[in-house]
């Protein structure tokens, strides 16, 4: 679901609605199931929190990462959020491969500083993985955007940023099926073994790590 503001946001008086939602957001973590995120079409609410398959999903595509990164990057799937307040942006990748100098700040990490973020499809809003974040990673600097949607074992990488009328948006996309090799970034992982949403099927062929 997204809450969207009246009007549209500008200057001064768009960084102050702006810090208005971002601190209705954070009053709102811990009172509500689900996640709120800021885009700059106002608050989106994923409404369901994340299940088993959603969580699985992204700790496995963690610990594969890392298993091939170097030692200064991890694929980080904890807080804090990814915020760009000039454009008025806050997001919540499921996984981000980041240095860790980079992930030792105080508050919020700054988007340019992500090498690849990483989403696993929500069951409730799909949209909000497969429509705006591809429009909001590259808007705010994040040069690879990866997808995992297991509600149809199949997925996308989104890369090379060019400048549009619409503004900045990926130039490629390179889809793939759960079984298949991925590239993310430097990185190639298995997509074996990844679950899938009740009543999408199970696992493709094994469990994996």
């Amino acid at each position: 679901m997204t809450i969207a503001p009246d009007g549209t946001r500008q200057g001064a008086s768009a960084s102050r609605l702006y810090r208005v939602m971002r601190d209705f957001v954070q009053s709102m973590d811990d009172t509500l199931p689900g996640k709120f995120e800021i885009t700059a079409e106002g608050i989106v609410h994923d409404m369901m929190s994340p299940g088993g398959p959603h969580e699985l999903t992204a700790a496995r595509i963690s610990r594969r990462l890392e298993k091939v990164m170097p030692d200064e990057l991890l694929a980080h799937t904890g807080t804090p959020d990814v915020e760009d307040e000039l454009r008025g942006i806050m997001r919540h990748p499921d996984v981000m491969v980041i240095g860790w100098a980079d992930l030792d700040v105080e508050g919020s990490i700054d988007p340019r500083t992500v090498i690849a973020a990483i989403e696993v499809v929500s069951r409730s809003n799909p949209d909000n993985d497969w429509v705006a974040k591809t429009r909001d990673y590259p808007l705010i600097g994040i040069p690879v955007y990866a997808v995992f949607d297991p509600r149809t074992g199949t997925g996308a990488v989104f890369t090379d940023i060019h400048t549009t009328p619409a503004g900045p948006r990926y130039a490629t996309r390179k889809d793939f099926v759960y079984g298949e090799d991925v590239t993310i970034g430097d990185w190639t992982i298995p997509t074996r073994g990844l679950p899938r949403y009740d009543g999408a099927g199970g696992p493709q062929d094994g469990t994996g790590s």
